[in-house]
């Protein structure tokens, strides 16, 4: 319960933002203009730029909530319902935004696999929110995590699909299930996407709960 009452409260802090939400939603959309006339290409930018957007909106809510965590502990609450919650919302928030690009991408372009193109974009965005809180765990100021998840996604698009650096990125899923569902390539492609966002969800997800749970420790007074 404590974990919702969480995520519905970083959800309305999100969408107090107003002109910051507006462009995390467009953003996606330039993506995926610039290579509108290439279906592989331009769902693959698309992809990239979902996973962009949701990771650094998660950056952002997470440090915003420095503050707040502290108390949320002191009055009960444990650390994996304060992280948990806020990822919950944040994923749902990108769910729903990967799944309107789907609908845009499957009305404007040719697609043979259209089921396997949605998984790709909401795994990204699943991805995508605790890949932005294990960021702000490590760097808490947002400069420099909004440059890190930069210089990670530009690697992600600049890496070759086959070499190592490219597999070691989190988003490499993507490109694996995107050769699946636009080059109508042998499942092979599908199941190493996803046993690699299974293993980088785990990574990030544990990873910054991690991290929190030594912040946010309660100190522990000796008994009189």
């Amino acid at each position: 319960m404590t974990a919702l009452v969480v995520a519905a409260l970083s959800a309305r802090e999100v969408s107090r933002r107003r002109t910051a939400l507006l462009l995390v939603i467009t953003l996606p959309l330039w993506f995926y203009l610039v290579r509108r006339d290439q279906t592989g290409q331009s769902v693959r930018m698309l992809t990239l730029g979902i996973g962009w957007a949701v990771s650094t909106l998660t950056l952002f809510v997470v440090n915003a909530s420095r503050g707040v965590d502290p108390r949320l502990r002191l009055s009960g609450a444990s650390t994996a319902a304060v992280i948990g919650g806020r990822l919950l919302a944040m994923t749902g928030g990108g769910v729903i935004l990967a799944l309107g690009y789907w609908v845009l991408t499957a009305l404007d372009q040719d697609l043979d696999r259209p089921a396997a193109v949605a998984l790709i974009m909401v795994l990204a965005a699943v991805l995508a929110a605790p890949l932005g809180g294990l960021v702000a765990a490590l760097l808490p100021r947002e400069l420099e995590g909004a440059l890190a998840l930069l210089s990670i996604c530009a690697v992600q698009m600049l890496a070759d699909p086959a070499g190592l650096v490219a597999k070691l990125m989190p988003f490499w899923s993507a490109r694996e299930i995107g050769t699946y569902a636009i080059d109508a390539t042998a499942p092979d492609y599908l199941w190493r996407g996803l046993a690699h966002a299974a293993v980088t969800w785990l990574i990030c997800a544990g990873g910054t709960w991690a991290i929190f749970a030594w912040r946010l420790r309660l100190p522990r007074y000796p008994e009189p």
